[in-house]
């Protein structure tokens, strides 16, 4: 594994690094508002919405990210008579999977923060004469933010490694170029170079979350 050949490689697979990181970026600014607002759903007073946001929940959490891209991708052209207008850009049709599919699992740790709190803060918010609004911006949800954060962090590094199912859906990522340069080339060099492309990812942004835990004093 020479270091001219590594060269001749890492401009294509950091190529396809920058869509990893726009799917990141992408899906983690979509997905963690969206399940904020799951949670709300979930909590709320009218039954039927907490339900059918527990049923979306349930069914985005038991089911495998990769088989919903593939329904996304796949399977909504097939629909009878509205299929032909499902049709995705690949990319697209990534993006929108991982949102929907992250936004489940970020409205958990959300409502697992809300729970964490406790009751007594409520009832404290009322003694100062904090209405329900105030209450919640600014008692409760910066409680449950700091103690959800840890969880979210490793959420989002889950997310950075799960971008490499863009594979499976012929969207040309990091790990696109690495399997069609060990396909050419016949030496498993790129996949070790693709593995230190993804921690160095991973790495950047657990020091990321750090900072943050720091900097709000969370730690």
């Amino acid at each position: 594994m020479s270091f001219d050949y590594i060269v001749s490689i890492l401009g294509p697979m950091l190529e396809g690094a920058q869509m990893t990181i726009l799917l990141f970026l992408i899906a983690i600014a979509v997905s963690i508002p969206l399940g904020f607002l799951l949670t709300l759903a979930v909590r709320s007073r009218f039954k039927t919405l907490s339900r059918l946001a527990q049923t979306y929940i349930y069914v985005m959490r038991g089911t495998p990210l990769l088989l919903q891209l593939l329904f996304i991708c796949f399977g909504l052209p097939m629909i009878p008579v509205i299929g032909e207008y499902l049709v995705l850009d690949r990319f697209v049709a990534a993006c929108l999977g991982f949102i929907l599919n992250y936004a489940a699992y970020f409205a958990e740790i959300f409502r697992g923060g809300l729970l964490a709190i406790d009751k007594g803060q409520y009832e404290a918010a009322q003694v100062l004469g904090l209405n329900k609004f105030q209450t919640m911006t600014r008692v409760i949800l910066p409680q449950m933010f700091r103690i959800a954060l840890p969880a979210v962090a490793n959420e989002s590094v889950t997310l950075v490694k799960d971008t490499a199912l863009l594979y499976a859906v012929a969207v040309p990522e990091l790990l696109h170029f690495a399997e069609t340069a060990v396909n050419r080339d016949f030496t498993i060099a790129p996949f070790l170079v693709a593995g230190i492309i993804y921690l160095i990812m991973t790495l950047i942004l657990t020091m990321f979350f750090k900072w943050i835990e720091k900097r709000f004093n969370f730690a």
